[in-house]
């Protein structure tokens, strides 16, 4: 199949390119694409939709485009673009912690909010890659602290604080990307700045490094608590003002102590939990399955996020839309009952 276009020669149509050929130029954008509109919309799954819309424009208009710009600027335009058109300010993602104050273990809310409403995981593997000097600092930028942060500024501030901060374009290049002046955009860029700063800025946390043997002991000990269901044993590892929420419930619980009161009280059905490991938001994080009501092994319950900070965690978002979470990262949908056969 090619791609034909009429220019201003008399109508004559000319073929452009063959199509394979087209998307073969912009395929291999589709990651770090992913990874700005996931920053720019704080769901995995708009961000997909954002970069496939993304990558038809840029196909269906490549016989204009003629190279008057670099490619991965013109993709970039296209994308904030889409994204502008997707990011109402009316539709901010948030976490819990953001909208209400915490319940106490013993003062169930379980009113569930629509999906729209919260920022939502993303597996590393979909927006991370480069050297690993990169990767360490595309994992400080997807962080659920970081994007959450983000979605408090209006969508044009949100782009350009990304492209001038994350992405390290200059003030110029991103005039040019958004039609706009210098000026212009560092006079948003300090109102990002501002708005963010007047928040309380964004919450710092461990860097996430996965060969590191102190990380990976306090995981280990994490799931292994978890797993047996050691309560006394998880709270050692959490800080005293630890955080748990569960989106899309609005309800969220801080503290060791409540904590401890929660999963013996309410969240007494993670007893007999499995636990498996993941790449989440540049963080660790675990796939939980909880034991099956009709006994015959574990089934999804959430992806669990972790902020460490100081060596102890900090914050633990479990995200419960398994239907579609849970085939993001290629897993299974039923962990089979040990001893079964192929478990």
């Amino acid at each position: 199949m090619t791609l034909v276009g009429s220019g201003g020669y008399g109508g004559a149509v000319s073929v452009v390119k063959d199509r394979d050929e087209v998307v073969e130029q912009l395929e291999p954008f589709r990651r770090e694409l992913t990874a700005y509109c996931y920053r720019m919309l704080g769901s995995a799954f708009e961000a997909e939709d954002a970069v496939q819309e993304t990558l038809v424009r840029a196909w269906s208009k490549y016989a204009g485009f003629e190279g008057r710009s670099e490619l991965r600027t013109w993709l970039y335009r296209i994308a904030t673009n889409v994204c502008l058109d997707m990011a109402p300010a009316a539709q901010r993602r948030a976490r819990p912690m953001d909208l209400t104050s915490p319940v106490s273990a013993s003062a169930l809310d379980l009113t569930r909010l629509e999906e729209n409403l919260w920022v939502g995981p993303v597996p590393d593997a979909r927006v991370l890659s480069g050297d690993p000097a990169e990767v360490t600092m595309g994992r400080e930028t997807i962080r659920l602290a970081f994007v959450t942060a983000l979605q408090k500024l209006p969508a044009k501030q949100r782009a350009i604080l990304v492209l001038r901060e994350v992405l390290a374009w200059s003030a110029a290049e991103t005039a040019e990307l958004l039609g706009t002046s210098v000026a212009s955009v560092n006079s948003a860029l300090q109102r990002a700045r501002s708005t963010l700063a007047e928040g309380g800025g964004i919450p710092a946390s461990d860097t996430y490094r996965p060969l590191d043997e102190t990380q990976q002991s306090l995981l280990t000990r994490y799931v292994r608590a978890f797993e047996t269901f050691d309560i006394e044993g998880l709270k050692k590892l959490l800080h005293e003002d630890a955080v748990l929420n569960m989106p899309p419930y609005q309800m969220w619980v801080r503290g060791a102590v409540e904590l401890g009161e929660w999963w013996l009280g309410a969240g007494c059905g993670c007893r007999g939990s499995r636990m498996l490991p993941v790449e989440a938001n540049g963080s660790p994080a675990f796939a939980q399955y909880r034991p099956a009501e009709d006994k015959n092994g574990w089934t999804p319950w959430g992806i669990t996020v972790l902020e460490i900070t100081d060596g102890r965690i900090a914050t633990m978002t479990n995200h419960m839309d398994t239907d579609r979470l849970f085939p993001l990262w290629g897993l299974p949908m039923r962990l089979p009952a040990i001893g079964a056969v192929g478990a």
